[in-house]
């Protein structure tokens, strides 16, 4: 499947746009490249925009509802495929009391 130009410069202005007003709304921790995860994983995923007005109607159109179910399932299908082993660090700096 094509994949759609993201690095259009358009585009890209309109994704810091949209996150720009995410982040005003509720969402300050919210980053350019979680919006761009949700374009390209989730929103352009089976249908590529064929146009630049199509695209920036999706960016645009995208609720922090959207974004944020979507960063939810990532995290869920992250954790499923990685191991307790993978933590070793975390786990042991956070049980030490030095």
């Amino acid at each position: 499947m094509q994949e759609f130009d993201i690095s259009n410069r358009q585009i890209q202005l309109t994704i810091v746009l949209k996150l720009n007003q995410l982040q005003r709304q509720s969402y300050p921790n919210l980053t350019y490249d979680n919006l761009v995860d949700v374009l390209v994983d989730w929103k352009w995923k089976r249908s590529v925009p064929s146009s630049l007005h199509e695209a920036v109607n999706d960016i645009l159109s995208l609720s922090a509802d959207t974004v944020i179910q979507f960063m939810s399932k990532q995290a869920i299908i992250d954790g499923y495929r990685t191991s307790l082993s993978d933590y070793n660090d975390l786990l042991v700096k956070g049980g030490s009391h030095e």
